[in-house]
């Protein structure tokens, strides 16, 4: 059974159509990721899961039960913002023991006081439950926030970008975190995101999202190697993937109707420029260390490739590049399944 299902919901605030004939299932124990732009209609999906939102058609339903016209309090789920959301008057413990002291769900203190200390333990803040909200970092901060959420073990988590505040060092460790501690628990999450690496090393699978329609759901893999569309994926890869016209690739295979060839930078091989192949001139190279960003000219378009750093190459460089796995899309950037490739 699916832990959440929506059905054909939409929503709209005005003039914006916020959420378009949404349909989404998320089984239990998954982690699925929304990875979109501003705007894409990722947290208006969070916020009618919960309740905060109610959708004009379309029906929310979560472990089976139909919990379209329920009240937030009544769906049995719990949602980490982008801000903290902390008491900043309350010490760590009685932040992590708030959700369980509400009317709605008074637990004995003895239990309260063993589940915080179990819920400190794994999210490595134990010994900072005396100390209040605003005397952390935060990145424990952070783990607070999420720290509440797990106390109630409840059916769904909705984590609205619960990393974006924080610097590059900490939402990594953070990633890492959150992922060990769904896979121990066995937590169904929904997580939203606008970040590409957060959906990849964190999700079972993504959603990509744009103006309130789902595009595409599937494995990281999937969504990667078989994008349903160019803007699918211009959404994963870093650098981006390139794009060139079909008729500057000129390969005799490809199909008649790709009008834009899509070449991700690891399968853009760069030779000298007496090896066959099409001629690009070398733009600039930054020097990442392990490998180098290779910014190269092919005719009028542009385009960025990896190269290994004892490859000598500077601005200015005549070269020949070799492409592989080629992604074709049609005129409305929709991808073209060549004979052979997977669909």
């Amino acid at each position: 059974m699916a832990e959440i299902s929506l059905l054909d919901v939409s929503k709209r605030f005005g003039a914006v159509q916020a959420v378009r004939g949404l349909a989404l299932a998320i089984a239990d124990g998954e982690f699925v990721v929304l990875l979109g732009p501003t705007g894409a209609g990722k947290t208006t999906t969070l916020r009618l899961i919960a309740g905060l939102e109610r959708p004009d058609a379309g029906s929310v339903v979560i472990r089976g039960r139909d919990v379209t016209r329920d009240v937030p309090a009544e769906r049995d789920v719990a949602f980490v913002f982008q801000q903290y959301s902390l008491y900043p008057h309350l010490t760590v413990y009685d932040n992590l023991a708030f959700p369980l002291r509400s009317p709605a769900r008074r637990m004995d203190e003895a239990f309260i006081r063993r589940r915080v200390q179990q819920v400190a333990e794994l999210l490595h803040i134990e010994q900072k439950l005396a100390n209040r909200a605003t005397a952390l970092s935060g990145g424990e901060m952070q783990r607070v926030a999420i720290g509440r959420a797990l106390v109630r073990e409840p059916a769904v988590y909705l984590m609205d970008e619960p990393l974006s505040s924080l610097d590059a060092k900490l939402r990594a460790e953070l990633r890492l975190e959150l992922k060990r501690i769904q896979r121990e628990l066995g937590t169904t999450i929904l997580y939203v995101t606008h970040d590409q690496i957060e959906a990849m090393t964190m999700a079972d699978r993504i959603g990509v999202m744009n103006d309130g329609v789902l595009l595409q759901l599937g494995s990281p893999r999937e969504i990667y190697e078989r994008p349903a569309s160019a803007y699918v994926a211009n959404r994963l890869g870093m650098p981006a993937i390139n794009f060139i016209p079909a008729e500057l690739f000129a390969d005799p295979s490809q199909p008649p109707r790709a009008r834009t060839v899509g070449l991700r930078t690891e399968h853009i091989r760069i030779f000298s420029a007496d090896h066959a192949g099409p001629r690009a001139r070398v733009h600039w190279v930054e020097h990442l260390g392990d490998q180098n960003h290779v910014h190269l000219r092919l005719d009028a378009h542009a385009l960025v490739t990896l190269a290994d750093p004892a490859q000598d190459l500077r601005a200015g460089d005549d070269v020949s590049l070799e492409f592989a796995e080629p992604l074709y899309f049609d005129q409305a950037g929709n991808r073209i399944v060549t004979e052979g490739a997977p669909a």
